[in-house]
């Protein structure tokens, strides 16, 4: 038996928010759903990934506020696009609300270089990924310095960055 993820455990005990900044153009490479897609099976994945979904519905089915910014290169990425098109199925489906901002509307802004999620503006949930975009790991930090940081930079991004329904990709 597994142990749950660390983040389905902050998403539980979340109170106000769950942040989630994501920075890069490919994850999982070897991920069989994203192959599957690839190939042409453009499954439901609210049903797919049922447990994250039921997760995500009922965290803000608590009133918890759940956003995710994705910074993006233009034009996209073949998994970008499969990105974009789960989104709106799963995740807004979900309850969460979702933006979009393109790399070249980034400059000036300071982002950390991993992906995060923060929790309740206290509790950063460091994502690392290889070059590759595998991903390798995560890293719980308590530091409220660092969590103020990452919520500035989560905030920098989602004030420039585009609603889910308003981004068409390129």
């Amino acid at each position: 038996m597994t142990a749950e993820p660390l983040a389905f455990q902050l998403f539980r005990s979340a109170q106000r928010s769950a942040l989630h900044l994501e920075t890069r153009d490919l994850y999982e490479p070897e991920d069989p759903d994203w192959n599957e897609w690839k190939a042409g099976n453009h499954f439901d994945p609210a049903e797919r990934w049922q447990t994250f979904h039921d997760l995500v519905r009922d965290t803000t089915g608590r009133g918890v506020e759940v956003r995710r910014a994705r910074i993006v290169s233009e034009p996209i990425s073949e998994y970008v696009q499969f990105e974009y098109d789960v989104t709106e199925p799963h995740n807004i489906a979900a309850g969460e609300q979702v933006r979009w901002l393109p790399r070249q509307q980034t400059t000036g802004l300071l982002v950390p270089p991993n992906d995060f999620w923060i929790f309740d503006e206290q509790i950063v949930l460091w994502n690392f990924s290889d070059g590759d975009g595998t991903w390798v790991g995560e890293e719980r930090t308590d530091d409220p310095d660092l969590a103020k940081l990452c919520v500035a930079a989560f905030d920098a991004v989602w004030d420039r960055a585009i609603p889910h329904k308003e981004y068409h990709p390129s």
